[in-house]
């Protein structure tokens, strides 16, 4: 840990009121990392696959634990009916509503958006209205997910289990909550940042569990039916060792121990 650093054990010790999107925004989107990119271009080649065949259109979709991140949500676009974005954070909530909102989202996200396009069933969506037409934005937290009867045929999870807490026991039980809140059969995309010690946000400090891939794949793997794991040896700023991209399918509706 950095010297100074308040050691913030737990998800409710963090100092989430206090979040700031746009910096968010600025530090890590509003010039496009190459790791984001190719994040982006392996999730649309995977929904692509897994949906190849489906109606158009036909998922209710959720990307939990949003933040100040939009290119989870436009990367299931053209297959959701429905996209509910789960949010905690009050201010990264009022940060996505006003991207949901029908005067269209951030410029940011247009380069996002131009490598998804590459692909035909990108190509065919007008992004803006449809993000207006689909989403909503919800503000909850991901440990609300816990028991709930409410399911989804698709997800996305980016940074959140391993970017909550220092505890190992929250983080895998992040990750429960995000895996049972998904249909069986249900493709997902879950991004984590590896060994990560923390990270800082303007003036406050987050915590982190440090994970690696092999922490990741006994997490996620009672849960899925197919499973596999990109790690992607970029590092974006000090203190991890790169980023890890989970893609798979839900192995069943039923709830796993």
């Amino acid at each position: 840990m950095e010297r100074g650093r308040v050691t913030m054990d737990r998800n409710a010790d963090a100092p989430w009121s206090k979040f700031d999107p746009e910096v968010y925004v600025d530090n890590n989107y509003r010039t496009p990392l190459e790791v984001d990119l190719l994040i982006v271009r392996l999730m649309r080649d995977y929904f692509t696959r897994c949906f190849e065949g489906s109606p158009a259109r036909s998922a209710r979709g959720i990307d939990v634990g949003a933040g100040a991140n939009l290119y989870p949500a436009l990367s299931m676009l053209p297959w959701c009916e429905k996209l509910l974005l789960l949010e905690y954070a009050r201010p990264n909530v009022e940060y996505l509503e006003k991207q949901v909102a029908p005067a269209g989202y951030d410029i940011a996200w247009d380069p996002f958006w131009d490598v998804l396009r590459e692909a035909p069933a990108y190509a065919a969506v007008e992004p803006r209205p449809l993000v207006a037409d689909i989403v909503r934005v919800e503000r909850g937290n991901l440990f609300d997910l816990e028991g709930g009867d409410r399911r989804w045929s698709l997800g996305t999870m980016f940074f959140v289990a391993d970017s909550m807490s220092e505890a190992p026991e929250e983080f895998h039980r992040g990750v429960r909550c995000f895996m049972n809140a998904l249909g069986e059969g249900a493709p997902f995309a879950a991004a984590f940042m590896k060994e990560s010690v923390g990270y800082r946000v303007g003036a406050h400090d987050y915590p982190a569990y440090r994970v690696n891939e092999e922490t990741v794949g006994q997490s996620l793997e009672p849960f899925t039916q197919e499973l596999e794991i990109h790690d992607l040896h970029h590092s974006v700023r000090p203190g991890h060792e790169g980023m890890l991209l989970a893609l798979g399918r839900r192995n069943s509706a039923i709830a796993a121990p």
